[in-house]
C-alpha cells in the first residue's frame, strides 16, 4: 500500500497534537475564565471517565460494524466543531456538557489509532514505534505553535487553545478517509466483540500483565501531576520548568525511533516489557533522593523509557494475543484499564498521598514532604517490577507479532 507508514504517521502526529492543544494549557485557562479548582478537575477527569465507558462502544463498532478509518473520520469531525464550540464557551455547565461530549468521542480513537496500525502493518515491531514517535512529535509542536502565535498576537482570555486543537481535530477527520481501508471482521461468531476480548482474562498470563499495567499507571499520577511544582522547590526556575521537562519527550522520541525496534528485534518483547517496568522506580528513588539536581533531571528520561517500553510495548503485546476478530476492541480494552480507571483511580491515590504528607504551617503555607511522597510511588512499581520477572511468563506464540 503506498505510502502507509507515512498516511499512519500523520495520523498520530495530528491525533496526539489535538490532545495536547488543549490539554497541556487547558488547566490554566478554566482558571482564567473563573472556574474554581473543583470545576477544572472535573473537566480534566472526563477524559478518563470517558476512557471507561467509550471502549464498549469504538471497539464493538469497529470489530463488528463499520471500517475502523470512518469511525475515526466521523468521531475527528465531531469532535472538531465540539472543539471550536468550547473556545467560546464561558459558563461552566455548557463548558462541561461540551467537554463530556468531545470526550466520548475522543477517547474510543486512542485505540483505534492503533488497532489500525497493527492491522496494516507488516512488520509491527519494527514500524510500530517509529510511528507511534511522530505522536509525541505532535504533542511538542502543538505547544511550539500555541506558544509562538501567542507571542505574535497576545491574546486577551482567547479559547485559542480549543480552536488549534479543534482544526487539527477537523483536519485529521478528513485525513482519515485516506487511511487504509480497514473493515470489520464479517467472520466473527461472537457478536459483541467486547466480550471476546474480556474473555482473553482467562489467560493467566494476560490477566497478570492487565493487572501489573493498572497499577503502573496508577503510579503514573505520581510522575504527571507534581513534577513542575517538585522541580521548582528543588530549585529548577519557573521559567525554565517547560523545557527541563521535555528531557523526558527528548527520551521518548529516541526509545521510539530507534531503540524500541532494537530491543524487540534483540532481547524479545518479555524483556522489553520487563525493562519499562523497572524504570519507574529508578525514577521515583531518584525523586525521593531530590538530589544533586543534574541527577533529578537527568531521571526524567526514565519516564521516556519506560514509556515507551512499557506501554507502547504493551499495545503490541495485546494485538499479538487478540483474535482476528477482537483486536481493536482488546485494545480498547487496555484503554480501559489504564488511561480509564487506572488514571482515574491513580488521581485521587495521588490526591490522599500528597494531603498525608503535606504539613500545614500556621501561616496558612504548606510544606509537601517530597522524599516520603516519592517512596510511596517507588516501592509500588519496585514490587510491580518484582512481579512481573516472577509471574509474567507467556508462550513463545504470544511474543511473536501476528501478519496483518
Amino acid at each position: 500500500m503506498k505510502f502507509l507508514r507515512t498516511r499512519l504517521s500523520i495520523m498520530m502526529f495530528l491525533q496526539y497534537a489535538i490532545w495536547g492543544g488543549w490539554c497541556v494549557v487547558g488547566y490554566a485557562f478554566f482558571k482564567e475564565i473563573g472556574f474554581s479548582d473543583t470545576q477544572s478537575s472535573w473537566l480534566f477527569s472526563a477524559l478518563w471517565l470517558a476512557c471507561i465507558v467509550a471502549p464498549f462502544i469504538g471497539g464493538q463498532i469497529a470489530d463488528r460494524y463499520f471500517p475502523t478509518q470512518y469511525f475515526l473520520a466521523i468521531a475527528h469531525l465531531c469532535g472538531g466543531i465540539i472543539l471550536l464550540l468550547m473556545g467560546r464557551e464561558r459558563n461552566f455547565t455548557p463548558m462541561m456538557t461540551y467537554m463530556a461530549i468531545y470526550c466520548l468521542l475522543y477517547a474510543p480513537t486512542l485505540a483505534l489509532t492503533n488497532s489500525i496500525c497493527f492491522q496494516n502493518l507488516k512488520d509491527v515491531s519494527r514500524d510500530f514505534g517509529r510511528i507511534r514517535v511522530w505522536g509525541t512529535l505532535g504533542w511538542i509542536a502543538v505547544g511550539w505553535i500555541l506558544t509562538f502565535w501567542r507571542r505574535i498576537v497576545e491574546p486577551d482570555v482567547l479559547g485559542d487553545l480549543f480552536y488549534l486543537a479543534g482544526g487539527c481535530s477537523l483536519l485529521l477527520g478528513v485525513f482519515c478517509f485516506f487511511l487504509p481501508h480497514t473493515p470489520p471482521k464479517k467472520e466473527a461468531e461472537n457478536p459483541f466483540a467486547f466480550l471476546e476480548a474480556l474473555g482473553l482474562l482467562k489467560d493467566k498470563n494476560f490477566a497478570i500483565f492487565l493487572s501489573i499495567a493498572f497499577i503502573v499507571t496508577t503510579e503514573l499520577q505520581f510522575y504527571y501531576l507534581p513534577t513542575s511544582v517538585f522541580l521548582e522547590e528543588i530549585g529548577v526556575s519557573k521559567q525554565n520548568v517547560p523545557s527541563v521537562m521535555t528531557v523526558a519527550q527528548i527520551a521518548e522520541i529516541i526509545t521510539m525511533a530507534l531503540l524500541l525496534p532494537i530491543f524487540l528485534k534483540k532481547v524479545g518483547l518479555r524483556a522489553t516489557l520487563a525493562l519499562g517496568v523497572i524504570a519507574w522506580p529508578l525514577r521515583y528513588l531518584v525523586f525521593a533522593l531530590q538530589k544533586p539536581l543534574w541527577l533529578v533531571i537527568a531521571s526524567l528520561a526514565f519516564h521516556g523509557l519506560g514509556y515507551t517500553f512499557f506501554f507502547v510495548a504493551s499495545q503490541i503485546y495485546v494485538d499479538n494475543v487478540a483474535t482476528s476478530t477482537s483486536r481493536a476492541s482488546a485494545q480498547s480494552l487496555l484503554t480501559l484499564v489504564t488511561l480509564g480507571i487506572g488514571n482515574y483511580l491513580g488521581t485521587m491515590f495521588y490526591m490522599v498521598i500528597k494531603n498525608y504528607f503535606t504539613i500545614k504551617q500556621p501561616d496558612g503555607t504548606e510544606i509537601t514532604q517530597w522524599s516520603q511522597l516519592f517512596l510511596v510511588p517507588c516501592v509500588l512499581t519496585a514490587l510491580c517490577a518484582v512481579a512481573f520477572l516472577i509471574f509474567f511468563k507467556p508462550p513463545e506464540s504470544q511474543l511473536s507479532e501476528k501478519n496483518a
